[in-house]
Protein backbone atom coordinates (compact mmCIF):
# COMPACT_ATOMS: atom_id res chain seq x y z
CA UNK A 1 0.00 0.00 0.00
CA UNK A 2 1.15 3.48 -1.12
CA UNK A 3 1.70 5.97 1.29
CA UNK A 4 1.66 3.74 4.45
CA UNK A 5 3.20 4.69 7.24
CA UNK A 6 3.74 2.41 10.54
CA UNK A 7 4.63 3.35 14.44
CA UNK A 8 5.54 0.81 16.78
CA UNK A 9 6.20 0.89 20.28
CA UNK A 10 9.05 -0.58 21.33
CA UNK A 11 8.24 -3.35 24.27
CA UNK A 12 10.89 -4.74 27.17
CA UNK A 13 13.03 -1.59 27.77
CA UNK A 14 14.53 -1.32 30.86
CA UNK A 15 14.93 0.70 33.66
CA UNK A 16 18.61 2.28 31.96
CA UNK A 17 20.90 3.13 34.01
CA UNK A 18 24.41 5.40 33.97
CA UNK A 19 26.70 3.87 30.85
CA UNK A 20 24.36 1.78 29.38
CA UNK A 21 24.57 1.28 24.84
CA UNK A 22 21.00 1.69 24.16
CA UNK A 23 22.05 1.02 21.02
CA UNK A 24 22.41 -2.56 22.25
CA UNK A 25 19.38 -2.41 24.68
CA UNK A 26 16.97 -1.32 21.51
CA UNK A 27 18.47 -3.98 19.30
CA UNK A 28 18.13 -6.94 21.72
CA UNK A 29 14.22 -5.15 23.02
CA UNK A 30 13.31 -5.90 19.38
CA UNK A 31 14.59 -9.07 19.11
CA UNK A 32 12.45 -9.99 22.43
CA UNK A 33 9.49 -8.68 20.43
CA UNK A 34 9.81 -10.58 17.50
CA UNK A 35 10.83 -7.46 15.29
CA UNK A 36 13.34 -7.11 12.45
CA UNK A 37 14.34 -3.63 11.88
CA UNK A 38 15.12 -2.56 7.89
CA UNK A 39 16.92 -0.13 6.21
CA UNK A 40 14.98 3.16 6.27
CA UNK A 41 13.75 2.57 9.79
CA UNK A 42 13.24 5.73 11.96
CA UNK A 43 13.56 4.83 15.96
CA UNK A 44 12.21 8.02 18.18
CA UNK A 45 13.90 7.92 21.10
CA UNK A 46 12.63 9.83 24.58
CA UNK A 47 15.59 11.44 25.83
CA UNK A 48 14.70 10.82 29.56
CA UNK A 49 16.76 7.20 28.75
CA UNK A 50 19.14 8.74 26.46
CA UNK A 51 19.83 11.65 29.61
CA UNK A 52 19.99 8.56 32.27
CA UNK A 53 22.53 6.29 30.06
CA UNK A 54 24.77 9.21 29.86
CA UNK A 55 24.81 10.12 33.42
CA UNK A 56 22.81 13.26 33.15
CA UNK A 57 20.74 13.02 36.27
CA UNK A 58 21.16 14.65 39.42
CA UNK A 59 20.23 13.83 43.13
CA UNK A 60 18.76 16.40 44.50
CA UNK A 61 20.20 16.63 47.78
CA UNK A 62 23.48 17.60 46.37
CA UNK A 63 22.56 20.94 44.99
CA UNK A 64 22.66 24.16 46.86
CA UNK A 65 20.37 26.18 45.62
CA UNK A 66 21.76 30.19 45.30
CA UNK A 67 20.19 33.67 46.77
CA UNK A 68 18.43 34.31 43.51
CA UNK A 69 17.17 30.44 43.05
CA UNK A 70 15.60 30.78 46.61
CA UNK A 71 13.82 33.91 45.66
CA UNK A 72 12.15 32.42 42.31
CA UNK A 73 11.48 29.37 44.14
CA UNK A 74 9.73 31.63 46.67
CA UNK A 75 7.50 32.75 43.83
CA UNK A 76 6.76 30.00 42.94
CA UNK A 77 6.28 27.30 45.00
CA UNK A 78 9.05 25.20 43.22
CA UNK A 79 11.89 23.31 44.71
CA UNK A 80 14.79 25.47 44.97
CA UNK A 81 17.53 22.97 44.02
CA UNK A 82 15.36 22.20 40.95
CA UNK A 83 15.02 26.30 40.27
CA UNK A 84 18.68 26.16 40.59
CA UNK A 85 19.59 22.91 37.99
CA UNK A 86 17.64 25.05 35.82
CA UNK A 87 19.54 28.43 35.98
CA UNK A 88 22.87 26.18 35.89
CA UNK A 89 21.63 24.41 32.82
CA UNK A 90 20.59 28.20 31.44
CA UNK A 91 22.92 30.37 29.15
CA UNK A 92 20.28 33.17 29.18
CA UNK A 93 16.80 33.47 30.38
CA UNK A 94 14.45 34.74 27.87
CA UNK A 95 11.43 35.37 29.93
CA UNK A 96 10.33 34.57 33.31
CA UNK A 97 6.59 35.00 34.61
CA UNK A 98 4.58 32.66 37.48
CA UNK A 99 7.58 31.34 38.02
CA UNK A 100 8.21 29.68 34.45
CA UNK A 101 11.53 29.82 33.53
CA UNK A 102 11.74 30.27 29.68
CA UNK A 103 15.23 29.71 28.72
CA UNK A 104 17.91 29.21 26.40
CA UNK A 105 20.24 25.76 26.99
CA UNK A 106 23.91 25.58 26.83
CA UNK A 107 23.25 23.39 23.89
CA UNK A 108 21.10 26.67 22.16
CA UNK A 109 17.31 25.57 22.54
CA UNK A 110 15.10 27.68 24.00
CA UNK A 111 12.78 25.77 26.27
CA UNK A 112 10.87 25.85 29.31
CA UNK A 113 12.89 25.27 32.51
CA UNK A 114 16.20 24.44 30.40
CA UNK A 115 14.61 21.41 29.46
CA UNK A 116 15.25 19.95 33.33
CA UNK A 117 12.78 17.40 34.03
CA UNK A 118 11.61 15.48 37.24
CA UNK A 119 9.48 12.93 35.25
CA UNK A 120 10.97 9.32 35.18
CA UNK A 121 14.23 10.47 36.22
CA UNK A 122 13.71 8.64 39.64
CA UNK A 123 12.73 9.51 43.60
CA UNK A 124 14.83 12.71 44.41
CA UNK A 125 16.46 12.93 41.02
CA UNK A 126 16.29 15.65 37.98
CA UNK A 127 17.37 14.97 34.20
CA UNK A 128 19.09 17.00 32.74
CA UNK A 129 19.28 17.18 28.42
CA UNK A 130 21.70 15.33 27.15
CA UNK A 131 24.96 17.46 26.70
CA UNK A 132 25.26 17.63 22.41
CA UNK A 133 21.86 15.09 21.03
CA UNK A 134 23.05 15.02 18.27
CA UNK A 135 26.05 12.98 18.93
CA UNK A 136 24.19 10.96 21.34
CA UNK A 137 21.74 9.82 17.76
CA UNK A 138 24.46 9.28 15.63
CA UNK A 139 26.46 7.40 18.38
CA UNK A 140 22.81 5.01 18.68
CA UNK A 141 22.81 5.00 15.35
CA UNK A 142 26.22 3.83 14.40
CA UNK A 143 25.94 1.15 17.38
CA UNK A 144 22.96 -0.44 15.94
CA UNK A 145 24.31 -0.56 12.67
CA UNK A 146 27.37 -2.49 13.72
CA UNK A 147 25.17 -4.96 15.33
CA UNK A 148 23.29 -5.66 12.67
CA UNK A 149 23.81 -3.87 9.79
CA UNK A 150 21.06 -2.41 9.49
CA UNK A 151 21.15 1.62 8.42
CA UNK A 152 18.26 3.67 10.42
CA UNK A 153 17.64 6.71 11.10
CA UNK A 154 17.45 8.24 14.81
CA UNK A 155 15.70 11.21 16.57
CA UNK A 156 16.25 12.14 20.04
CA UNK A 157 12.76 13.35 21.30
CA UNK A 158 11.43 16.11 23.91
CA UNK A 159 7.89 17.55 25.12
CA UNK A 160 8.03 20.98 24.65
CA UNK A 161 5.00 23.44 24.54
CA UNK A 162 4.00 26.08 21.99
CA UNK A 163 3.65 29.72 22.18
CA UNK A 164 0.39 30.68 20.71
CA UNK A 165 -1.19 26.87 21.19
CA UNK A 166 -2.33 24.86 24.34
CA UNK A 167 -1.02 21.34 24.76
CA UNK A 168 2.65 20.20 24.27
CA UNK A 169 4.21 17.92 21.54
CA UNK A 170 7.42 16.11 21.54
CA UNK A 171 9.98 17.34 19.19
CA UNK A 172 13.21 16.59 17.61
CA UNK A 173 16.39 17.67 19.65
CA UNK A 174 18.53 15.77 17.98
CA UNK A 175 19.33 13.05 14.74
CA UNK A 176 21.28 11.38 12.79
CA UNK A 177 20.75 9.95 9.35
CA UNK A 178 17.45 12.31 8.36
CA UNK A 179 17.70 15.46 6.80
CA UNK A 180 15.61 17.32 9.24
CA UNK A 181 13.84 19.84 7.26
CA UNK A 182 12.14 19.46 3.85
CA UNK A 183 12.49 22.63 1.85
CA UNK A 184 9.68 22.85 -0.50
CA UNK A 185 10.54 26.59 -1.78
CA UNK A 186 10.48 26.74 -5.66
CA UNK A 187 8.16 23.44 -6.09
CA UNK A 188 4.67 24.51 -7.42
CA UNK A 189 0.85 24.09 -5.56
CA UNK A 190 -1.99 22.15 -7.21
CA UNK A 191 -3.06 25.43 -9.08
CA UNK A 192 0.73 25.88 -10.37
CA UNK A 193 1.75 28.51 -7.80
CA UNK A 194 4.89 28.91 -6.48
CA UNK A 195 6.15 27.92 -3.14
CA UNK A 196 8.06 30.61 -1.45
CA UNK A 197 8.50 30.02 2.39
CA UNK A 198 7.03 25.98 2.76
CA UNK A 199 9.37 24.35 5.36
CA UNK A 200 8.60 21.37 6.71
CA UNK A 201 10.44 20.24 9.71
CA UNK A 202 10.40 16.80 9.47
CA UNK A 203 12.09 15.25 12.82
CA UNK A 204 9.48 17.59 14.81
CA UNK A 205 6.34 15.56 12.60
CA UNK A 206 8.07 12.18 13.02
CA UNK A 207 8.81 12.88 16.86
CA UNK A 208 5.42 14.19 17.62
CA UNK A 209 3.79 11.03 15.61
CA UNK A 210 6.13 8.88 17.66
CA UNK A 211 4.37 10.37 20.77
CA UNK A 212 1.14 8.52 19.96
CA UNK A 213 2.66 5.23 21.38
CA UNK A 214 5.80 6.82 23.43
CA UNK A 215 3.45 9.01 25.77
CA UNK A 216 4.43 11.50 27.86
CA UNK A 217 3.45 10.02 31.41
CA UNK A 218 4.42 6.68 31.34
CA UNK A 219 7.90 6.16 30.24
CA UNK A 220 7.35 2.39 30.05
CA UNK A 221 7.68 2.74 26.18
CA UNK A 222 10.43 5.38 25.33
CA UNK A 223 11.28 4.14 22.02
CA UNK A 224 9.36 4.08 18.65
CA UNK A 225 9.80 2.51 15.09
CA UNK A 226 8.43 4.03 12.40
CA UNK A 227 8.21 2.54 9.20
CA UNK A 228 7.56 2.91 5.60
CA UNK A 229 8.10 7.24 5.58
CA UNK A 230 10.79 7.99 2.92
CA UNK A 231 13.23 10.67 3.82
CA UNK A 232 16.56 12.01 2.60
CA UNK A 233 18.98 10.33 4.67
CA UNK A 234 21.62 13.40 5.97
CA UNK A 235 24.09 14.24 8.55
CA UNK A 236 22.81 17.65 9.15
CA UNK A 237 21.85 18.31 13.02
CA UNK A 238 18.83 19.43 15.15
CA UNK A 239 20.64 22.41 15.56
CA UNK A 240 19.42 23.62 12.57
CA UNK A 241 15.88 23.78 13.65
CA UNK A 242 15.63 26.47 15.88
CA UNK A 243 15.35 29.67 14.48
CA UNK A 244 18.02 32.14 15.11
CA UNK A 245 17.11 35.22 17.58
CA UNK A 246 17.05 37.55 14.86
CA UNK A 247 14.50 35.88 12.73
CA UNK A 248 11.98 35.27 15.97
CA UNK A 249 8.70 37.05 15.42
CA UNK A 250 8.10 36.68 19.24
CA UNK A 251 11.02 38.48 21.05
Amino acid sequence: MKNRIEIIGVEHIPDISEGVELGEVIVDSLRKMGFELRDGDIIVISHIIVSKAEGRTVDLSSIKPSEFALKIAKESSKDPRYVELVLRESKRIVRMRRGLIISETVGGLVCANAGVDLSNAGIGRAALLPIDPDYSARKIREKIKKLIGVDVAVIISDTHGRPLRSGAVNIAIGCSGIEPLFDRRGEKDLYGRELTSKIICIADELASAAELVIGQADEGVPVAIIRGYRYQSSETPATVIPRREEDDLFL
